[in-house]
């Protein structure tokens, strides 16, 4: 049996030394834990175009370019996930919840203080080295 491997593009929103993070619904895979925004890669798409997409439905941001941080492949044991991680700091727009969910602006330094699921551990840690 082979599994799927789910490829997300995820945002690290960076505006002076704060990143936005957004709380997943109960329901989702991970729910109830903090996240950075994003979602699937779908067919045929490049990680910015989805990154674009995903920030503009999720937070209400229009991104004009990214940098990538790094790119995790994580096994949560039920569903395997390749996060391709960009820092972004070039958008137009408020960032907030578009679909609801909780969210806020942290301080880098504070990251540590927010559940997020396993694979978020080591984008924190990077994170913090670079900006903090």
């Amino acid at each position: 049996m082979t599994i799927e491997i789910v490829h997300v593009a995820v945002g690290v929103i960076k505006k002076n030394n704060a990143i936005f993070i957004c709380k997943r619904a109960d329901e989702q895979h991970q729910g109830g834990l903090w996240e950075f925004p994003g979602g699937k890669v779908e067919a045929g798409e490049s990680v910015f175009v989805a990154l674009k997409r995903e920030l503009i439905e999720e937070v209400g941001l229009t991104i004009h370019s990214s940098s990538q941080l790094m790119v995790i492949e994580h096994d949560y044991g039920d569903k395997c996930v390749k996060l391709d991680v960009h820092v972004v700091s070039n958008f137009s727009g408020e960032a907030h919840g578009a679909e609801g969910q909780p969210s806020e602006w942290v301080g880098i330094s504070e990251l540590e203080n927010y559940d997020f699921p396993e694979a978020n551990a080591e984008i924190i840690e990077k994170i913090v080295a670079r900006y903090a």
